[in-house]
């Protein structure tokens, strides 16, 4: 918060900034189920081994998951604009939104396990979706985790 910004001016930027956020990963997260939705009705599908339907699975599931989270903040907001506090919106979009992502990690991480693994065999799979998962997790959250760590920086 800046000296010249009241908690009110606060809050109303936070919750534009939150739903902006969520106007980033949505498209992909839209993308990523509609693609899912497609992927039994190809003729490959009858192909796949037992850990790639499972991976699909976790990755249709998770998609569905990431979309419902994701969508509840505008949705909370659009219902309980007048009733409930910008503040407590913010904190519960803020939650959403964390879980939403993460949710999304696990479907393109998934994804990643299905599509490699049915090209290049059960092991290249498992090492993609290890390696994407790490770099998720890494970029998403050990990033922000670690500076939270080290405490706020001063601005110069």
């Amino acid at each position: 918060m800046t000296p010249e910004e009241t908690p009110k001016q606060r809050t109303d930027r936070e919750l534009i900034e939150l739903l902006n956020e969520v106007r980033v990963g949505l498209p992909g997260v839209q993308v990523l189920f509609a693609f899912l939705l497609a992927v039994p009705f190809s003729s490959g599908f009858a192909k796949m081994t037992r850990l790639e339907r499972d991976a699909y699975y976790v990755s249709l599931i998770a998609t569905t998951l990431a979309s419902a989270f994701m969508i509840a903040t505008p949705s909370f907001h659009r219902l309980r604009w007048r009733v409930e506090s910008k503040e407590h919106i913010v904190r519960l979009g803020n939650a959403f939104t964390i879980v939403g992502f993460a949710l999304l990690a696990v479907a393109m991480v998934s994804a990643v396990l299905t599509v490699t693994s049915f090209l290049f065999g059960a092991g290249s799979g498992i090492a993609a979706a290890v390696g994407m998962g790490i770099v998720f997790f890494v970029l998403w959250y050990g990033i922000a985790f670690g500076a939270w760590l080290r405490g706020p920086r001063r601005q110069r």
